[in-house]
C-alpha cells in the first residue's frame, strides 16, 4: 500500500462505518474490495493489518451496530474474508474476536439482516476468499458454517445457491489437498474430516423423500466430479463414486425420479475422469442403461457428449449414437410406405414407440428435431469423430424434414402424416435442418443425393412463403453445396448438370434482388458474395453471371433506401469488379460496368452516404482491391491512395477512418516492396537516379500520407491513433533500420526542426490537438521528404504508442483515486446537510 493511500485509508473507513452517511454506490465498494484482494494476493503477512489498524476498527464499528445497512454489512463479510485469506491475519482477527461474530454462530446469519440475499451472499464470498488455509477449514466445520452452506444450497436467490454449490467444491477439494500425498487404496482410505461432512450430507439427501434435496446433491455430485477429481484425486473419485453408483443406478430405473436430466450430466462428468478409461468395469453398463432408460430429450446430450470423448469404449461410443440417429430414422422411415430405402438404424437402443410418440405430439416434435438436429451439427464440426456417421442416409432424412417443413412431400403412412403436419412451416426445425446440411457439404460420400438435394434447395429459395431468415440459411447452405459441386465436375453429364443447378440458381437470385423486403435483398447479396468468393474462377460460374441480370441489379442496389443492403452491394460489387473489371481478360459487357465508372461509384458513396456501413464496405473494398493488385501501376494506385485518403480522414465514423490507415499500410508494405534492392520485387519504371529511399520518401509525401498519419495521432477515437502511431513506427525501421535517430536538440535551429519541434509538442497534447493543422501549419511541411525524415528519425514514437495504449482509467482509477472519490463523495454528501440546515 503506498503511503498516500494509507493516509486516506482511515477517513474513508471512518466514512463507511458511520450510520449517519448515506450507502455509497455498490460500484465504489467492489472497486474498494478488488483493491484489497490485490493488496493481499502477493502479500500473505500481516503487517497490512497491523499497520492499518483503521481496517479492524471498520470491522468492529459495523458489529456494534443495532441495524447496519445490508450494503455496508454484506461489504464488511468479505472484506474480513479477504484480509483473513492468510493464516497470520486470520489468527490476528481471530485475536480481536471478530470472525466468530461474523461467520461463526453468534454472526448474522440468525438476524434480520440475513433476510437479505445480499448478505447471504456476501458471508458465503468471505467464506471463500477466507478458505486458504487449514485454520479457516477448522474454524468453519467447528462453528455450525457447513450446517449454513448445506441450507444455502436450496436458497431462493439462485446467485446464493449457485454461490454455496460452488463453495462446497473448493471446500472438498481443499480438505482434499492434504491427502494427496498419501498412498491410498479404494479399500482402507478415509476421507478428512469436512471432506467427510460433505460426503456424508450427499449420502443422506440421496436418500432422502425430498425431490429438491436429491437434485442438489445430484447437482452437487456432478460439479465436483466434473471440477475436482483428475488424476491427483483418482483413488478417491473411485471410493466417491463406489459409494453412491447403486443408488445412481436405482433413479436411472425408477420412473417416479424428476432429476433424470441432472443424472445424464452427472455421468458425463464421472466418465471424463480419468479412473473410468479401461473398456471394463459396471461404469459404462450404467452409462449404458442411462441411454436405454432416459428419455431421447434426456438422453440427448449424454450421448453427444460420450461421442466427443476419445476414451469411450466403442460399443458404447455406437450405442450413444444410435440414440442421436433414433429420431432422424423414425422421419425417414414415416416418409413412405411400405418404406422405399433402408433407414439409418439397423436397431434402436430404447423402444422406438418412445420416439414415435415425441415426434407425434405438436408440443415436443420441434424441440426433439431441434435438439437431435444441434447434436449432429456438433458432431459433424468435430475433426475426428470416432464413429462412422450414415452421411447419405442422414442427408436423405434431413431432406424429407424440409420437404414435411413447407409442404412438398405428403406421406402415406399415418406417422408421417402426423409428423407434417406437425412441422409444416416450422421455422425453428427449418433453421436448424439447413445447419446440418450446410456442415454435411463437407463430406464427400453424399455425391448420389446433390440432384435431388439441388430440388429442395431451389424449393426454399424460390418459395414466396420461406421466411427471411429461413432464406438466409438456405442462401447459406447453397454456397456450400455449390462449392462442393464444383469439385465434382469431372464429366461432361456433371458439368451439364452444375450449369442447370447455376442457371436455376441465378434466375432464382435475380427474383431475390428484387425483393421488397429488404432483408431479402441483403441475404441474396451476401449470397452473391460468397458465390463470388469461392467460385469466381469456374468457368460455368462466369458464364452463368455474365448471361444474367445480376451485375445490373446489384449496382442498381447501390442506391437502395436500406443502409445495410447499400453496404453489403457494395461489398458485392466490389468482389463481381474482380471478376468483370480487374480480371487478367475481363469479359466485354459493356460500358455501364467498366473499371472507372465502378470507381467513380464506391468513391461517390465513400463521400456521400449518409450512413456508415456503406463507407465501411468501400474502405474495405478499396484495401482489398489493393491487396490483390488491381489499382494498377505504382503511380495509378498512388493518386488512387491519395484521393481516398483525403477524403476519409474527414469522415465522421471512426471506423471509416480506421479502414483508411489500413489502406496505407497496404500501400506502405507494396511500395517499399516495389522499390526496394530486393532481387524478387519488380522495380517500377519510375524508379529515377535517385535512392529507393528517397524515391519511397517522395511517394509517399506526394500521396500525402504523412499528413494523415500524424493527424490520426491526434485522433479522439484511440484505435486510430494507435493504429497510426504502428503504421508510423512501421515506417520509421524501415528509414531508420539501426535505430541510427535524429537528434532533437541537433535539429532545432533549422526551419524545419522548428517545425518538427512543434510538431512533437502538439502530439503530446494527444486528442486535445484534434483540430490538427496538416496543410502545413507552424512551419510543417507534411509534403516535403527531408522534413517527413527528420519528423520519423525525431519524434518519440515510442513514446507515443506507450502513451496510446494506456487504459484510459490508467489514472482515474488508481487506489488513490478511488480513495478521494469516496472522500469527495461523503464530504459533497455532508455538505448539502449544512446548506439544507
Amino acid at each position: 500500500m503506498t503511503r498516500e493511500c494509507a493516509v486516506l485509508l482511515p477517513g474513508v473507513c471512518a466514512a463507511l462505518a458511520d450510520p449517519r452517511q448515506p450507502g455509497l454506490d455498490d460500484t465504489c465498494l467492489e472497486k474498494l474490495l478488488d483493491w484489497f484482494r490485490s493488496l493481499t494476493w502477493f502479500d500473505a503477512t500481516v503487517e497490512l493489518v497491523q499497520d492499518n489498524p483503521c481496517l479492524t476498527e471498520l470491522i468492529s464499528s459495523v458489529l456494534a451496530l443495532a441495524d447496519p445497512s445490508p450494503g455496508i454489512l454484506a461489504f464488511t463479510l468479505q472484506l474480513a474474508g479477504i484480509l483473513a485469506s492468510s493464516e497470520s491475519r486470520f489468527q490476528h482477527l481471530q485475536q480481536e474476536k471478530l470472525l466468530g461474530r461474523l461467520f461463526g454462530r453468534e454472526g448474522p446469519r440468525g438476524g434480520a439482516a440475513w433476510e437479505d440475499a445480499s448478505v447471504r451472499s456476501a458471508w458465503l464470498k468471505g467464506v471463500h476468499s477466507m478458505l486458504h488455509h487449514q485454520p479457516a477449514l477448522h474454524f468453519l466445520c467447528s462453528t455450525g458454517g457447513m450446517d449454513v452452506i448445506f441450507t444455502l444450497q436450496g436458497d431462493p436467490s439462485l446467485f446464493v445457491a449457485s454461490a454455496a454449490s460452488q463453495l462446497l467444491v473448493h471446500m472438498f477439494t481443499f480438505s482434499l489437498e492434504s491427502e494427496t500425498s498419501k498412498a491410498l487404496s479404494t479399500k482402507d482410505c478415509e476421507w478428512p474430516a469436512c471432506a467427510q461432512m460433505i460426503v456424508k450430507h450427499i449420502e443422506e439427501s440421496l436418500q432422502s423423500s425430498s425431490a429438491s434435496h436429491i437434485e442438489q446433491s445430484l447437482k452437487l455430485l456432478s460439479s465436483l466430479f466434473g471440477s475436482c477429481f483428475g488424476s491427483c484425486y483418482a483413488s478417491w473419485t473411485e471410493v466417491l463414486w463406489s459409494d453412491i453408483a447403486k443408488q445412481i443406478e436405482s433413479f436411472l430405473l425408477e420412473e417416479t425420479v424428476q432429476a433424470q436430466p441432472v443424472l445424464a450430466e452427472l455421468l458425463l462428468n464421472v466418465a471424463r475422469s480419468p479412473v473410468f478409461c479401461g473398456t471394463e468395469g459396471s461404469f459404462w453398463a450404467l452409462v449404458t442403461s442411462a441411454l436405454e432408460h432416459l428419455t431421447p430429450v434426456q438422453a440427448g446430450p449424454l450421448a453427444v457428449g460420450l461421442l466427443k470423448l476419445c476414451k469411450c469404449p466403442q460399443d458404447v461410443r455406437i450405442q450413444a449414437l444410435t440414440v442421436l440417429l433414433q429420431p432422424m430414422d423414425c422421419i425417414l422411415r414415416a416418409a413412405s410406405q411400405p418404406l422405399e430405402c433402408a433407414g439409418l438404424l439397423d436397431e434402436s437402443v430404447s423402444d422406438p414407440v418412445t420416439v414415435e410418440s415425441l415426434l407425434s405430439s405438436k408440443t415436443s416434435c420441434a424441440g426433439l428435431l431441434c435438439q437431435t438436429l444441434a447434436h449432429l451439427e456438433k458432431l459433424l464440426s468435430l475433426k475426428h469423430l470416432r464413429v462412422d456417421l450414415p452421411c447419405v442416409s442422414l442427408l436423405r432424412s434431413l431432406m424429407t424434414i424440409l420437404q414435411f417443413c413447407n409442404g412438398f412431400l405428403s406421406p402415406t403412412s399415418p406417422l408421417g402424416s402426423k409428423i407434417s403436419r406437425n412441422l409444416i412451416n416450422c421455422f425453428r426445425v427449418q433453421k436448424s435442418a439447413l445447419d446440418v446440411l450446410a456442415a454435411l457439404s463437407e463430406k464427400k460420400d453424399c455425391d448420389t443425393l446433390v440432384g435431388s438435394l439441388f430440388d429442395v434447395l431451389l424449393a426454399y429459395l424460390q418459395s414466396p412463403n420461406t421466411s427471411p431468415t429461413v432464406l438466409k440459411k438456405t442462401f447459406q447452405a447453397t454456397s456450400k453445396w455449390l462449392v462442393h459441386l464444383q469439385e465434382l465436375s469431372c464429366s461432361n453429364s456433371q458439368r451439364q448438370q452444375t450449369e442447370k443447378i447455376l442457371e436455376d440458381v441465378f434466375v432464382v437470385l435475380q427474383k431475390r434482388l428484387c425483393s421488397p423486403c429488404w432483408e431479402v435483398r441483403d441475404s441474396s447479396l451476401e449470397f452473391l458474395t460468397a458465390m463470388v468468393k469461392c467460385l469466381r474462377d469456374q468457368k460455368e460460374f462466369r458464364q452463368c453471371l455474365l448471361s444474367s441480370e445480376v451485375l445490373r441489379l446489384t449496382e442498381n442496389l447501390l442506391e437502395d433506401p436500406e443502409s445495410y443492403v447499400r453496404a453489403s452491394a457494395v461489398t458485392a460489387v466490389g468482389h463481381l469488379a474482380l471478376v468483370t473489371c480487374f480480371a487478367p481478360e475481363s469479359p466485354a459487357i459493356g460500358n455501364q460496368y467498366n473499371k472507372e465508372g465502378i470507381v467513380a461509384k464506391l468513391q461517390e458513396i465513400l463521400s456521400t452516404d449518409s450512413e456508415g456501413f456503406p463507407r465501411r464496405a468501400v474502405i474495405s473494398m478499396f484495401t482489398k482491391w489493393l491487396r490483390e493488385g488491381c489499382t494498377g501501376q505504382l503511380e495509378d494506385t498512388e493518386q488512387f491512395v491519395s484521393r481516398v485518403i483525403q477524403t476519409v480522414e474527414h469522415d465522421l465514423d471512426w471506423e471509416v477512418r480506421l479502414g483508411g490507415l489500413e489502406l496505407v499500410e497496404v500501400f506502405c508494405s507494396q511500395t517499399i516492396c516495389q522499390l526496394s534492392q530486393c532481387p524478387y520485387a519488380p522495380v517500377s519504371s519510375a524508379v529515377t537516379s535517385s535512392t529507393p529511399q528517397n524515391e519511397l520518401l517522395q511517394v509517399f509525401c506526394r500521396a500525402k500520407l504523412f499528413g494523415f498519419l500524424f493527424g490520426s495521432l491526434c485522433d479522439c477515437d484511440k484505435p486510430v491513433g494507435q493504429r497510426a502511431c504502428d503504421v508510423l513506427v512501421g515506417l520509421r525501421g524501415h528509414f531508420y533500420p539501426m535505430s541510427t535517430l535524429e537528434n532533437p536538440q541537433e535539429i532545432e535551429d533549422s526551419p524545419a526542426g522548428r517545425g518538427i519541434a512543434w510538431l512533437q509538442r502538439t502530439l503530446r497534447q494527444g486528442s486535445l490537438a484534434q483540430n490538427f493543422p496538416t496543410d502545413g501549419g507552424d512551419g510543417v511541411d507534411f509534403q516535403d521528404p527531408e522534413s517527413m525524415m527528420l519528423a520519423l528519425g525525431a519524434i518519440d514514437l515510442l513514446e507515443l504508442h506507450d502513451e496510446l495504449n494506456k487504459s484510459s482509467d490508467h489514472v482515474e482509477e488508481s487506489p488513490q483515486s478511488l480513495l478521494q472519490d469516496i472522500l469527495a463523495a461523503v464530504r459533497t454528501i455532508e455538505d448539502n446537510e449544512v446548506d439544507c440546515y
